[in-house]
């Protein structure tokens, strides 16, 4: 979903939702955590009106999201063998990405996402260059509440075999000319366009939003 795709209700609700959860997390009375207790509400009636989602079940998941509201992060391997990219099916929608998933505290990006490739693919790869920083809900289809960053690593295969995971169906490398469906949310034409730019010039650098 690009930027002007992107519903303003949702862009409305997502704002309350973390001005609340700052205010919850620096609020001195218990005047003022009620009043962003409410915003909290509002956030949540917002969403169950226009997706038919539960209030109840919005409050649970924000109720999870503690402290300053800040974006999430996720990380993809882009891994290239004779032109082709790396790209596994996904368990949860039977759709194509890029292996990858969300950053876990404490571990530096280039662990994770060499991680993640070898969890998902069976591929152990090394982190050569960083493709770019996007922003992740500007670049799917899917309606996503909390806002969050999709960091892109090239990454050079070191050894290991292709196989599949608890989270993905199968795995394959494929022609950036002959796709298969691909998971939007986790990836789109545009990192991959942008991966292909960097095959094709070694000396291009990250793109960012």
């Amino acid at each position: 979903m690009t930027h002007e795709q992107e519903p303003k209700w949702l862009a409305w609700a997502r704002e309350i939702q973390a001005l609340s959860q700052i205010g919850l997390a620096f609020a001195d009375n218990e005047h003022q955590r009620s009043d962003f207790r409410r915003l909290r509400e509002i956030a949540a009636e917002m969403v169950e009106y226009s997706t038919a989602t539960p209030k109840e079940e919005c409050l649970s998941v924000f109720s999870v999201q503690p402290g300053y509201a800040t974006a999430k992060i996720d990380v993809r391997g882009a891994v290239i063998r004779e032109g082709s990219i790396l790209l596994v099916q996904e368990k949860k929608d039977g759709l194509w990405c890029m292996p990858g998933g969300w950053a876990d505290v404490g571990e530096l990006p280039s662990d994770m996402v060499a991680r993640e490739v070898e969890e998902e693919s069976g591929f152990l790869v090394k982190p050569s260059k960083l493709i770019g920083v996007f922003d992740a809900n500007r670049s799917g289809k899917r309606l996503e509440f909390f806002h969050a960053y999709k960091i892109v690593f090239l990454c050079k295969i070191l050894g290991g075999e292709p196989r599949s995971s608890l989270e993905t169906l199968d795995v394959g490398f494929f022609s950036f000319d002959d796709l298969p469906p691909l998971s939007s949310n986790r990836t789109n034409e545009r990192h991959l366009q942008e991966v292909r730019a960097h095959m094709l010039d070694p000396a291009r650098l990250a793109a960012f939003d």
